[in-house]
């Protein structure tokens, strides 16, 4: 065996008293990795897996406010065996109208579900509903107050419940949707009277391929047969796109969060490393003066931080790897899909990757400085500053950094977007890693307190062996982590809390028919006087070419580029709607009558390289429109009205089927009285309460803020870490203070309060440091990025902050003890 492996293993007998730190930091890091990364896979591979049941077949073919033609559907039945369904957004009501509620409606046929299992709860009367019958989401039943057997009106129908739905196979396929499922058979569809020319609804048609049948061959021939019909195509590898993206971009952020909390993790390694040294310099010195070089020594202790760091990225890749089966079993429900409960190797793999350039790139210096140092200046303590380590180290060390950020770049989703992390966080490292500077400085150049407790606590903060620095980069990155996060969240349940229904009107309304328009008009008037009314045409349609680029042939759909993917809402108006202002061409004429002009959202359109003068292609109802881009429009979204990303010119969609779209403002009090009137008299009309979907949203931010506070929380956790590993490095020199202090008559308790100075001084300066630097971050996602008012809650962030500070003064306190508790005359003798 090798003289430095033998000198490793025979000094790990001893045990891990000293590497402890640099094993919980990178246990931490890790396991923070590895259990977003392992998290997010599984979810993804679930989503695969289930790919089939979530899509409802091998392939779905989409269409909005139309049905397939015979000529259509015979092409579809050809390759497969075929189910059809319709999906629309309706108003469910008790028969005496008490109340009534927005629901999903989906009319489903004799072959649904091809994949998977519908079930109702126990005690349904029949296994699935058929004629005038209803299966609705517990949920549903709960809000209207009903049981199986009672029944409930959706449009002109008054339908029977035959149970509570249990297990809807292909509900996650459907994405976000504002209203519980009712599901009927056609016949109980056709029996609302809802679908109606103009309608909003989406007729989808799956596809259960033979075995051996190639899915992605077939779908492509499918999307080349029905390229200009407005059909969307789907497979089964893809079945939840929305949601897939969903996770994999939040995977991809909590990774990044994760990463800094491995950064921070890697400062309290660089402390347990050197306080571990710190502890062996009689050994060193020992061996030296025996004759081991400098490369032995180096050799020896790199072998035993790497055993111990093995060890603890081990152990954090084995927790890391159980967080899918933790997640599921405390909060299963909460996932959209169930994980494929599986060990994932690839974020495993990238973990460990990460663990060990960060065990490298933190702990080579002080291995160098240890290495480098002649044995006799290791007996005469710490007097001689250490040497500059070698250019070779320094080199090593940046290239370590550089494969760490390539690492996190070129693996991410989004590149760009995690580049940008990064070169945020090195920025706030450089930064933080000033201002330590700063204070030492200016705690160096600053008068002498008179009181010696006070300056004994200044005199801390710069001393040579002070760690200042290091705490500030450590735990100010950490705690400016958690302000910022603190800070962006408060901001938006604010706006969900004040903004969002102080602005937005009482009810969004759908599907009004056009005939039926100005009776709408006359019953909300009475129905809500003085309140606030607007309506604007409405109909749906896809994107199905921009320029002479096909959209079905892109690769990739560019960034920003989001309604270029399925059906769109359209709308056509003679006037600049409200909220609009346009930054590139003109306006039409108000008696516009001439070719298809249509005005485009100006950051959709450069999203996707679209300027003035070029053509975009619209599919709907199969009918291709292709249209010049008149001008671009500045949104203004704060509005909460209608904002249509696509208005067309007067001219071009009023003889296509339409409906009408209505918002409208009252006080609450009036709100459940048009409730009723709209659903007695417009049974057709769906009526959405912004207030319901106010507490939709608060919900999904607030299932979201937990996981991201999980994962920044391993960021505060290393930082309390990297204060430990401080007090450690320095513990001989306040070990000297205390045992002089004693000599000089003072007493344990003047030295505690010195110390708690110290440590208040430095809790001060870190809490007002996080709260600037989050401060700013989270003033720049809000308006900057998000583009929302600027409303924190400043309450929970000087909470957040006061924790910070209060968790730095005790363990700092804590980590004191043992230097109070040294005996002078043994402190003497070994000092």
């Amino acid at each position: 065996m090798p003289l430095p492996l033998r000198l490793a293993l025979r000094d790990l007998r001893g045990g891990l008293s000293g590497l402890r730190l640099l094993a919980v930091c990178l246990f931490l890091g890790v396991l923070a990795l590895a259990g977003v990364g392992s998290l997010s896979a599984a979810i993804v591979s679930g989503l695969a897996e289930r790919g089939q049941s979530i899509l409802g077949g091998d392939i779905q073919l989409s269409v909005s406010q139309r049905q397939a033609d015979p000529q259509e559907l015979a092409a579809i039945a050809r390759v497969g065996q075929l189910s059809q369904l319709t999906r629309m957004r309706a108003m469910a009501a008790r028969l005496d109208g008490a109340e009534s509620i927005l629901v999903e409606l989906k009319g489903v046929d004799e072959a649904y579900p091809l994949y998977g299992t519908f079930r109702l709860q126990p005690g349904a009367l029949r296994g699935r509903p058929r004629g005038p019958e209803v299966a609705i989401a517990p949920e549903l039943a709960e809000r209207l107050g009903l049981r199986v057997g009672d029944q409930l009106r959706i449009g002109n129908a008054a339908l029977k419940i035959v149970g509570f739905i249990a297990e809807e196979p292909d509900r996650v396929g459907q994405g976000f949707t504002l209203g519980s499922t009712a599901l009927v058979d056609d016949a109980g569809l056709a029996a609302t009277g809802l679908v109606q020319p103009g309608s909003l609804y989406t007729s989808a048609y799956r596809l259960r391929l033979a075995p051996g049948q190639d899915v992605a061959a077939t779908a492509k021939s499918l999307n080349e047969r029905f390229k200009n019909a407005g059909f969307q195509v789907q497979d089964r590898s893809n079945g939840a796109p929305g949601v897939r993206r969903f996770i994999e971009r939040l995977g991809q952020f909590l990774t990044l969060v994760g990463l800094t909390a491995l950064i921070v993790a890697g400062i309290g390694v660089g402390n347990g490393v050197t306080s571990y040294l710190d502890s062996k310099r009689g050994i060193i010195a020992t061996l030296k003066m025996l004759g081991a070089t400098s490369t032995t020594i180096f050799q020896s202790y790199l072998l035993q931080i790497g055993i111990v760091a093995l060890g603890a990225i081990a152990a954090g890749l084995a927790m890391g790897a159980l967080v899918p089966w933790i997640v599921t079993l405390v909060a299963g429900s909460a996932l959209p899909v169930p994980p494929s409960l599986s060990v994932y190797p690839v974020p495993l793999a990238a973990s460990a990757t990460y663990g060990l350039l960060i065990a490298f790139l933190f702990a080579i210096l002080p291995l160098a400085r240890a290495r480098t140092v002649p044995a006799a200046s290791l007996f005469r303590g710490s007097l001689e500053p250490p040497r500059r380590p070698a250019w070779t180290l320094l080199l090593a060390v940046t290239v370590a950094g550089g494969l760490i950020a390539a690492l996190a770049i070129f693996t991410a989703r989004e590149p760009p977007f995690a580049a940008t992390f990064i070169a945020a966080v090195l920025g706030l490292v450089l930064m933080l890693t000033l201002l330590g500077w700063l204070i030492r400085l200016i705690a160096a150049r600053l008068p002498r307190p008179r009181n010696p407790l006070f300056r004994l606590a200044l005199a801390n903060l710069h001393r040579p062996a002070a760690q200042t620095g290091r705490l500030v980069v450590a735990l100010g990155l950490g705690l400016t982590l958690f302000t910022t996060l603190a800070v962006i969240e408060t901001n938006l349940s604010g706006q969900i809390r004040t903004n969002i229904p102080a602005k937005a009107p009482s009810f969004f309304m759908l599907d009004i028919p056009v005939e039926e328009i100005g009776r709408f008009r006359a019953m909300a008037k009475g129905a809500a006087p003085g309140g606030d009314l607007v309506t604007i045409p409405s109909l749906r349609g896809s994107v199905v070419a921009i320029g002479d680029r096909r959209v079905a042939e892109m690769k990739e759909i560019p960034e920003g580029g989001w309604f270029l993917r399925g059906d769109r809402g359209l709308t056509y108006a003679a006037e600049l709607p409200e909220g609009s202002r346009i930054v590139e061409g003109s306006w039409w004429p108000a008696d516009y009558q001439g070719p298809p002009l249509v005005s485009l959202d100006v950051e959709a359109a450069r999203a996707v390289g679209l300027k003035v003068g070029d053509s975009i292609t619209v599919s709907i109802l199969g009918r291709d429109i292709e249209a010049r881009i008149a001008s671009l429009r500045e949104i203004n979204w704060d509005t909460m009205g209608f904002n249509f990303v696509i208005v067309f010119a007067p001219g071009a969609l009023e003889s296509a089927p339409h409906s009408f779209m209505a918002t409208i403002s009252m006080p609450e009090a009036q709100e459940r009285a048009f409730s009723r009137a709209v659903s007695n008299a417009f049974p057709s009309v769906s009526a959405i309460r912004v207030k319901e979907v106010v507490e939709t949203v608060a919900g999904m931010l607030g299932q979201l803020s937990v996981a991201v506070r999980s994962a920044a929380s391993v960021a505060i956790l290393a930082g309390i870490a990297v204060l430990i590993g401080a007090l450690a490095a320095s513990r001989r020199a306040r070990i000297y203070d205390s045992v002089m202090l004693k000599l000089l008559g003072a007493t344990r308790g003047r030295i505690l309060l010195a110390q708690a100075l110290e440590f208040a001084l430095l809790a001060a300066i870190l809490a007002g440091v996080a709260f600037a630097l989050g401060a700013g971050a989270g003033w720049y996602v809000v308006v900057k990025v998000l583009e929302l008012d600027w409303a924190p809650d400043w309450g929970v962030v000087a909470a957040t902050l006061a924790f910070g500070a209060l968790v730095t003064l005790v363990l700092g306190l804590l980590g004191s003890l043992p230097a109070l508790a040294a005996r002078p005359a043994r402190a003497l003798r070994s000092l």
